[in-house]
This record gives C-alpha cells, structure tokens and sequence, in this order.
C-alpha cells in the first residue's frame, strides 16, 4: 500500500497539482474530502457522545490505510478542536516527491465533522504540523469560519493567480451562458411568433370576409369599430375585392347594436374605398337605433343601397345576374 501511494498516486498528486495550481489543488481536495463524510457521520453519530464516535471511526480509519488519527481537545463552547493525524497517505506521497502542500483531503474531512458537530454554517481545518516537511504528524486546528469553500474559490478566481484551469472553467461558464441565452431568445422568438400568428387568426375572425356568391362579398360587423380594426377592414375587403374580382360587397350590421360617429364615418369610408375599386356596396342588417344615430351624425345613406336582412342583398345580386346573364339560342 505504502509503495503504491509513493509511486502511482503520488504521481497522480504532483499532475494534478501541476496543472491547477497549489491554492487551486488545496480547496479542491478540501471539497473532496468535506464531501465525502456522509458515512463517517453515520459511525460518529452511531455512539453515545462525539469523543467516542470519532474514536470509532479513527479505528476504521486506520484499518483503511488512511493512518492514526487523534482528538487532542474538543471545545464546543469555544468551537474549537485539534486533532493529529500520523502516517496520512497525502503526506507519504509528499515526502516521496519532496514537496509539501499539506493534507487537504483529511483537512476537508475534518472540518465537514465539526461543522456538523459545531452546528455551524462552515468550519475551516487550519494544519499547524506538516508530516511531510519532517513533523512528527499532521496537525489541524478546526474553527468556524466566515467562508465557504466555494467563496474562497471565487475569491481565488478573481485575483491575480489565475491559472489555466481556472481560464478553462471560466470559458466553460461563459459558453454555458451563451448557450442558455441563446436558447432563451429561441424560445422568446417562437413565443413572439406565436402570438404574432395568434393575432392574425383573431384579425381574420373578426373580420371575416366571405364570398357567399360569385362575385359577391360579405363582410358581416360585430361589436366595437376603432380605428385599427377599420383600417384592417378596409384593407382585407380591399385585397378580397381585387383579388376575387368582386362587384357587390355586402357590409352586414347585424351584429351592431350602437354606433357612435367614428364608427358611423369608418362605415363611411369603407363604402366609399370598396366603390373606387369597382364594386358597389349593400348595406344590410341596419338596427332602428343605429340608423336614427346614423341619420343624427348627418352620415348620407342615400347613394347607398339598403337592405332589412342578409337574404334579401342576396336574392337582389342573383337577380342582377339573371338579368345580365346572356340566354340560350
């Protein structure tokens, strides 16, 4: 085990720590050790106090190969604790490679215990004693502390060692980023698109055209006529007119209970835009009130056809078309 940890996992160790850098390498191993307690804590928590719980779990420690380790003092009113850690694998693999940057591995294990233990947010495992620099052992101070792990990465990150790995992070979070907002504007653009063709359907309900005989139009009205939707009337009864050829538009107020004087004059224009471009208008379905509001606004019906119902417009075209339609031999 001893020559194993002195060859390949010192190896190991010395790659990794090259290529993120020591402070960079010490949290990381510190975040792997404070992550990995969940198992330790079942076996200290399994015991009547915490002194004999991390005895217990000394004793698996040592038959695992991770060395002696010792509680010199807890105080719990104090937060504060020191423990010895003899023959640790990190610093036999140190003292095989002559460097020393300290037993983070155990340093994050033994703060994630005391944290626990501590009930406090975060502890930090201060080492005092290094093994691996000729130190009887590894010695730790365990205290609470005003930094999580990640912030001192952060905090890390933002001054001047920078390393290569850190550069890789960051353009990993930036791609991410990019990748996320990319995807967000896709979605935000079908959304619009979505809507936008939402709109067109409910334009096209509220004005629907329809051709109920050859070359005759309808365009029955309901409810409120504001400017906007006059000017999307006029302009879809004026495409249907040239498009189709249409000579009779059929405007059908059946579905106008009131009017007021824009929607009167809206009505107005829109007769006289379909007859400049060739087709005469029929107004039908005109209410008593809306025809004693009309004639109030002074709106001139007189040039224009009217008829009681929808039917009778109809019954009207058909005979115009009989009438010019050329007979048989």
């Amino acid at each position: 085990m001893t020559a194993w940890i002195e060859s390949t996992m010192a190896g190991l160790l010395a790659t990794v720590q090259k290529m993120v850098g020591a402070e960079r390498f010490e949290i990381a191993m510190q975040q792997g050790g404070r992550d990995s307690i969940d198992g330790d804590w079942r076996v200290i928590a399994g015991a009547p106090t915490f002194e004999e719980g991390f005895a217990r779990l000394a004793r698996v420690a040592a038959a695992a190969g991770w060395g002696r380790w010792e509680l010199v003092s807890v105080d719990r009113a104090a937060r504060e604790a020191r423990v010895r850690v003899y023959n640790n694998w990190e610093s036999i693999a140190q003292r095989a490679l002559g460097v020393s940057w300290g037993a983070s591995f155990i340093a994050g294990k033994l703060a994630a215990y005391f944290q626990r233990h501590f009930g406090v947010p975060t502890c930090w495992a201060e080492q005092t004693a290094f093994a691996a620099e000729g130190d009887a052992c590894d010695e730790f101070v365990v205290r609470p502390s005003d930094r999580t792990l990640e912030e001192r990465l952060e905090a890390l990150f933002h001054s001047d060692q920078v390393t290569k790995a850190d550069l890789a992070v960051a353009l990993e979070r930036v791609r991410k980023e990019v990748e996320e907002r990319a995807r967000t504007e896709r979605e935000l653009r079908d959304k619009l698109e979505l809507i936008a063709r939402q709109e067109e359907a409910i334009r096209a309900l509220s004005t629907p055209i329809i051709e109920v005989w050859d070359g005759v139009l309808s365009l029955p009205l309901i409810g409120v006529v504001d400017s906007r939707r006059a000017a999307e009337m006029m302009e879809r009864l004026l495409d249907a007119i040239t498009y189709k050829g249409a000579e009779v538009a059929i405007i059908d107020l059946t579905g106008v209970d009131t009017i007021d004087a824009e929607t009167a004059d809206h009505i107005g224009r829109l007769v006289r835009a379909a007859e400049l471009v060739g087709a005469r208008c029929i107004i039908t379905g005109i209410r008593p009130a809306v025809a004693q509001t009309m004639v109030e606004f002074g709106i001139d019906l007189t040039r224009i056809v009217t008829l009681s119902t929808l039917r009778e417009a109809l019954r009207r075209c058909m005979r115009s078309t009989d009438t010019v339609r050329p007979k048989n031999p």
